[in-house]
């Protein structure tokens, strides 16, 4: 993870718009029309080599709106204790609220609520989630196994520091178009601020994405606004954007944050504090299987089920409809994005999920 404090800002946040651009994302930045500069047309690489060899960052200072449309119409029953903080929550109803992003690569994002906010921070080493809501802080820390693996292969790309050639943009273009369609770069005006938005497609037909679309600052490379669409309307499911930014350096008093003292804390297993040993983890792992290829793909996820004395507990929401799978009831997720549905059978619990209608997920795991 110590790669990601080695990057300059400016690339980083480039680098991760464009990853949430071609779908290995979730979560996405509602676009900010307003009266600002509008940048030059330019060819895409061109207008990608020239944000990335822009300005150094100091830092960036935001406001933000997300707007989250995954799980409307999904039957999340309010009376459900799980459902309903899961529904209210402001990552998955939207919300607006603020982002800052040091030099080093610290980050913070508030998403406020009217049942408490949301705090997303990371310090270089820890993921922290924080919701309010429900009092409960999620932490993750990677395990002295994933460290030193991090720490090796910034050691090996530290040299690596400038912005790729025109050839080489061109080139990673090339080969993005060979899967999926690539827009020109459309200038725009997002958070005031002159930029260039692209979007990607898939090529082949058949499931519900759509495409994303990501909009990134023409003069200092940093990303504005990103969308995530589906084949169902023309609307985004998900966006993410900039209404406000400044640039410059960042208090480093943001970035710290003290949950209540009763708070609950849930930390995953086999990270920097979990205490199971790597024989142990390794046979808990679980085994993913894909069926299918491309944006069709439904991935197939096993693992070993939990007792509710382990702490074992439902993949989702046990409000959801359930459907019969060979005889098993499982519970299944339908979004606009795609389906999700888990059931146990013999000791061990499925998770199926594609981007597809509920009727082609169903059909893998009939047939598991």
């Amino acid at each position: 993870m110590n790669i990601l404090r080695r990057l300059s800002l400016s690339r980083l946040l480039l680098l991760c718009a464009l990853v949430v651009a071609v779908g290995v994302s979730a979560s996405a930045l509602a676009l900010a029309v307003g009266s600002g500069p509008i940048p030059p047309a330019k060819p895409l690489a061109q207008a990608v080599h020239d944000a990335l060899g822009g300005p150094p960052v100091e830092g960036v200072s935001a406001t933000i709106t997300l707007r989250n449309h995954l799980l409307e119409g999904a039957n999340l029953a309010s009376e459900d204790g799980e459902a309903g903080a899961l529904a209210d929550s402001p990552l998955l109803s939207g919300a607006s609220g603020r982002l800052w992003i040091a030099k080093d690569g610290r980050g913070r994002l508030e998403l406020q609520a009217e049942k408490g906010d949301t705090q997303i921070l990371y310090d270089g080493h820890t993921l922290q989630l924080y919701d309010a809501a429900t009092n409960t802080l999620y932490r993750y820390s990677p395990s002295a196994a994933e460290r030193a693996s991090a720490e090796a292969y910034d050691e090996s790309s530290s040299e690596h520091h400038e912005a790729p050639s025109l050839a080489k943009i061109e080139e990673a273009i090339a080969k993005i178009s060979k899967h999926a369609n690539v827009s020109g770069a459309r200038p725009s005006d997002v958070a005031g601020q002159p930029a260039y938005s692209v979007r990607i497609s898939p090529r082949e037909g058949g499931s519900l994405f759509a495409g994303a679309e990501v909009s990134f600052d023409a003069v200092h490379g940093v990303p504005l606004r990103a969308a995530v669409y589906s084949t169902n309307g023309s609307a985004p499911v998900i966006e993410l954007a900039a209404t406000a930014i400044s640039y410059g350096p960042v208090d480093g008093s943001v970035f710290s944050f003290t949950p209540p003292p009763d708070a609950k804390i849930v930390e995953p297993a086999g990270g920097a504090h979990g205490g199971a040993g790597a024989g142990e983890r390794g046979a808990n792992r679980p085994k993913v299987a894909i069926h299918g290829h491309g944006s069709t793909a439904v991935a197939v996820v096993e693992s070993h089920a939990r007792t509710e004395s382990q702490g074992g507990a439902s993949a989702l929401p046990q409000s959801l409809p359930k459907v019969s799978i060979n005889g098993t009831s499982a519970s299944e997720l339908s979004t606009a994005l795609g389906t999700l549905l888990t059931f146990e059978r013999s000791g061990v619990r499925y998770l199926v999920l594609g981007s597809a209608q509920a009727a082609s997920v169903e059909a893998v795991a009939r047939g598991l």
